[in-house]
This record gives C-alpha cells, structure tokens and sequence, in this order.
C-alpha cells in the first residue's frame, strides 16, 4: 500500500513507496544497501564501487533517506535501525534468489521434496553452478569432469538411482588409488547388483575403502555425487521423469552443503556388507 505522509517543512504530502519496491525495483538502490551492511561508507565509495556518478546516483540514495533506511552525515552514509534489520535479512534471501535465477524454469520444473527443510534454506550455496543439458550423444556418458576427478580425490561420495555399465571399472580404479567410496543406491539398484552384476562387484566389495548403503525409502533423485572438487547433480522433474540435464559445481560453498546433504541420508541408511 503507498501512504501519503505530511512533510512538516514543506506542508506538502510525500507519497512513500513500499518498501520492496525501494528496495529490489533499483539496482542502484539495492546494491547501495549491501555495501553499508559493511558499515558506514563515503558518497566517493559509492561511486567508485558501482561505477556510477554522484548526479545519477544522489536521488536512489535520497529515497533510501526518505523510507528511513539510511541516514547521512556530512558525506557519509549508514544504515538506521529499520536498515540495519532488512539488510541482515536481504543478505540470507538473495544467495538463494540467485540460486534459483540461474534457471527458474529448470528449478520450477524439478523435485526439490527430497532436500531436508535445514538445506532448502541455505540452496544460496548453490548459487555458482551450472545447468548443462548435453549433447544427443553424450545422454548416456557420465559426466567427465566426475570421471577425472574422483579418482585423484580423497573421497567420492554418490547417492544414486540408477545402474550404470561403467561403475565396476569406476569404482575399481577409484579403489586401486586408495579412494574411499561411500555410496548410497536405492533398492532397486541393490537387487540388479545382486541379480546381474554381483560378479563385478566381488573385488569392490571386499575392498576396505569400498562403503555401500541402501537407503530404505524412495529415492526422490536422480543422483547426488561429490568429491573433492565438484558435485554433480541430475533431479527428476516435477511428473517423476528422468531429466538428463545436469547441476555442476565446483564453490567450497556448495561442496559444504553437499557433505551435509550426504551425511543426513548416510545417518538414515543401512549398510550392505554383501552382494
């Protein structure tokens, strides 16, 4: 709602526009915020800092002024109380409108009920990744940068719903580079293991750095792999279809957040000591 208030100075009624608007409707306006959040700063910082001049910028910080978001004395600008408490919450809302503004569609698109709630929150961290669709002939390959890296990694951890020719070979030269493998397939991966492939899997399994897991209820996902370099991730889409696009990263941040996802569902987990 806009509210017309009484200058005391001028008589005249000065319309205030709501608060959202002052705040994201200008880039200039928003990103002048974000740098007091660091703490009082000179008009010379603005300037410098969003390239910009003091004639085209004074009017965005003037409105800032007026919503009672900004104070100034002499040429310094800082945040008031009101300011203070919306910045702090700008700085948590905008990692995860990145996050999702990366590629809205795709995100709209795909299952998301399979992260724990303590991890939606924090979906900021998965701000710098990438969304790759490949190529017709690359639809059935795994990814290379995974291949590439996992085996120089200290760990490769995977939560996976599918089987894949290439995993006995993958995890036998991860193995034979003293990799420690933990992965967490579904049911279902489990019983064509032990259907159809237990014989390639005789030497993963008596490995020691070998760690297999069931997970005892439906898997939401596609597969969720991390090492100590990138973490991959393929979703399924909203109807429950397989989606071949891809999520890559390679951010500390997301890697963080990626140990904590895996370690939820390792904790939920129940170990598979034969095959």
């Amino acid at each position: 709602m806009v509210v017309a208030l009484k200058d005391i100075n001028t008589g005249c009624a000065t319309i205030k526009r709501p608060l959202l608007d002052v705040i994201f409707a200008s880039e200039k306006r928003k990103n002048v915020l974000l740098l007091l959040h660091e703490g009082p700063q000179e008009m010379n910082t603005f300037l410098m800092s969003l390239s910009t001049t003091r004639q085209s910028l004074l009017p965005q910080v003037r409105i800032l002024e007026d919503h009672h978001l900004v104070n100034h004395y002499n040429d310094t600008y800082e945040l008031t109380t009101i300011g203070k408490l919306i910045v702090d919450e700008m700085f948590s809302l905008l990692p995860i409108v990145e996050t999702f503004n990366t590629d809205v569609d795709y995100w709209g698109t795909h299952q998301l009920d399979f992260i724990p709630s303590s991890l939606l929150s924090k979906m900021g961290k998965l701000k710098d990744c990438t969304i790759t669709t490949p190529s017709f002939e690359d639809v059935f390959e795994l990814n290379d940068e995974i291949l590439k890296t996992s085996p120089i990694s200290s760990v490769h951890y995977g939560i996976v719903t599918f089987f894949h020719p290439l995993f006995p070979d993958f995890f036998s030269r991860m193995i034979s580079n003293n990799v420690n493998v933990y992965m967490i397939l579904s049911h279902d991966v489990i019983d064509k293991l032990k259907t159809d492939h237990s014989a390639l899997f005789y030497e993963v399994m008596n490995s020691e750095l070998f760690h297999l897991f069931v997970y005892p209820e439906q898997l939401s996902l596609m597969a969720v792999v991390l090492n100590d370099y990138y973490v991959f991730m393929r979703l399924l889409k909203n109807n429950g279809e397989y989606d071949n696009t891809y999520i890559l990263c390679s951010s500390e941040e997301c890697l963080e957040w990626v140990k904590e996802f895996f370690e939820h569902y390792l904790n939920n987990s129940i170990p598979v000591t034969n095959i």
